[in-house]
């Protein structure tokens, strides 16, 4: 499996896990973009806004355009 599939199939066991979360529980504002430490969303969101960003900057590095 290539460096970009393993990161796609990263993000999508992560939205899978938080949809998951969502339908069992619903989602606050405060837990998404703040949650405490401990809660199961701490860190998704920086987590998976890395992730996207390491898999722009590989297509990019692909293409051969900038960022």
């Amino acid at each position: 499996m290539s460096d970009k599939q393993a990161l796609i199939e990263k993000m999508l066991k992560l939205q899978k896990k938080f949809i998951d979360y969502e339908h069992q529980n619903g989602v606050e504002m405060k837990d998404y973009f703040a949650a405490d430490k401990g809660h199961p969303l701490d860190g998704f969101r920086q987590e998976y806004m890395a992730l996207a960003n390491q898999l722009v900057d590989m297509a990019h590095a692909e293409k051969g355009s900038r960022r």
